[in-house]
């Protein structure tokens, strides 16, 4: 065994022996087209990152000297940096092109804007722009007194306000209301107790907002007299939120907004209405609520008569992130007096692409929103781009190509139980598994991500935008042909 032991520590040191420096790493003629791909720091980093793993395997016994001296002399050493560099070229937020039909895919950056909204965020982007002064006047102003207007005008609330995400408008609104002399609860019903993506729940924004949670009711029946009965000298808001991601169905009950307002009303409480996707209505725009089943509207919520409505900017509104807050006057002006709107207020280019966005659905052309576009669109109205894609990859070696009626689905948690009739492409590979292909698919230029479904490919032209079919083919054809 001594012997073993010595014979193992003896090929380690021989193999720690034959680890190039870095020195030798950056002179290395074989490294020398890759080194120019990323930034001198960035280079030293990778070199240091291989050489630390390869010390690390010569540690763990798994690495010997022989190995090594196959990998110096092959192509691992170049293999592995190139992989880096790549890696390092794909990182970060770049285009993708979206064929899993989810229209809202959180991660794929939820809702695409609308061009002119995109053009009035880059020219501002780009340059100096009107936001904390006055035109006319030339005096200080308030950065979203526009913005507050036309959400007002397409709301039909008295006043609003928006900040940088839907959770963020919960959290401004149950800090404001906490300090009213030694109120400190708020009271939801048990069955709206959410938990949205990434392990972030209601109750956890409730205690980071510093308030105390007075559950009421029971998972599936809360009533109005549980609300009232929980009401007392400590309440300091009364709230409802939309379960926006599930439903709970069967012996089920509820309180309305309405029922709410008029409790609110009635013991001199404020009240407010978490819708969270927050689906837009209007007679100019009123094609889209006919596929969303009951997915509460924003309108509705205004007209119940409580304090404050919330919803997300970038979910069924169709623009940029934000969480909207909107409803009476007084309690949009608390909000807005509470220092901690500064620390989550937007930035101009987020205000100039919503500003756009509401003024095209005050204009009357709400569904040209693609998210709504997509949304409304019938699986008639989607065949012929499936079609199309499956007669373009027929001709591909060793494919099976085939379109078939599948279902796509609104996502980020809007109106869950919703499906979409739609038609897809079902591709089949004689050698690339499903999930290696997509994952091909996704390292391509622009990334294509599609849905692995029933051992095949799937891709769902309801979620793809103007140019992308050809972007998608040509993706496809790199790595198929």
């Amino acid at each position: 065994m001594l012997v073993s032991m010595s014979s193992r520590a003896d090929a380690s040191k021989d193999a720690f022996r034959l680890l190039p420096s870095i020195e030798e790493l950056l002179h290395d003629p074989r490294l020398a087209a890759l080194a120019p791909r990323v930034s001198r720091e960035v280079w030293l980093g990778f070199l240091r990152e291989l050489i630390e793993r390869w010390r690390a395997e010569i540690k763990a016994g798994k690495l010997d000297a022989t190995g090594l001296s196959a990998r110096l002399a092959g192509t691992a050493l170049v293999d592995e940096l190139r992989r880096a560099v790549e890696r390092e070229g794909r990182a970060g937020i770049v285009r993708v092109v979206n064929a899993t039909g989810v229209v809202l895919h959180t991660g794929l950056g939820r809702a695409p804007l609308h061009r002119e909204a995109a053009s009035a965020m880059a020219n501002v982007a780009g340059s100096y722009c009107v936001l904390e002064v006055d035109r006319e006047s030339g005096e200080r102003n308030q950065r979203d007194d526009r913005l507050s207007e036309l959400l007002r005008r397409m709301t039909g609330a008295e006043a609003g306000i928006v900040v940088n995400n839907c959770a963020a408008a919960v959290y401004l609104l149950l800090n404001t209301y906490l300090a009213r002399g030694k109120r400190d609860e708020v009271i939801v019903s048990r069955g709206e107790l959410v938990e949205i993506g990434g392990s972030f729940r209601v109750p956890d924004v409730m205690e980071r907002a510093g308030v105390v949670l007075r559950e009421v009711g029971t998972t599936n029946r809360t009533r109005i007299a549980d609300y009232r009965a929980a009401a007392g000298e400590r309440t300091s808001l009364l709230m409802k939120v939309h379960t926006s991601n599930f439903r709970v169905e069967g012996f089920t009950e509820e309180v309305t907004p309405r029922e709410l307002a008029e409790l609110g009303r009635e013991l001199a409480l404020p009240t407010a209405f978490d819708l969270g996707s927050g689906l837009i209505e209007g007679d100019d725009v009123a094609a889209l609520p006919d596929v969303m089943g009951d997915e509460p509207r924003v309108r509705d919520a205004v007209a119940s008569g409580v304090d404050v409505v919330c919803f997300s900017g970038d979910k069924l509104f169709g623009g940029p992130q934000s969480g909207m807050l909107v409803g009476k006057r007084a309690a949009i002006a608390a909000l807005r007096k509470n220092p901690v709107y500064r620390a989550l207020r937007l930035d101009k280019v987020t205000i100039a692409g919503l500003e756009r966005t509401l003024e095209l659905y005050l204009a009357g052309r709400g569904d040209e929103v693609p998210s709504r576009a997509m949304l409304r669109a019938s699986a008639d109205e989607l065949r012929p781009s499936a079609e199309r894609i499956a007669a373009a990859l027929a001709n591909l070696p060793r494919c099976t190509v085939a379109v078939i009626p599948e279902r796509s689905q609104p996502g980020s948690g809007a109106a869950p139980g919703v499906f979409l009739p739609t038609f897809a492409v079902r591709l089949t590979h004689e050698s690339w598994k499903p999930a290696a292909l997509a994952a091909a698919l996704r390292r391509a230029e622009p990334p294509v991500f599609a849905r692995v479904q029933d051992d095949a490919l799937l891709l769902d032209p309801r979620s793809l935008l103007p140019g992308d079919e050809e972007l998608l083919l040509k993706a496809l054809r790199s790595v198929l042909a």
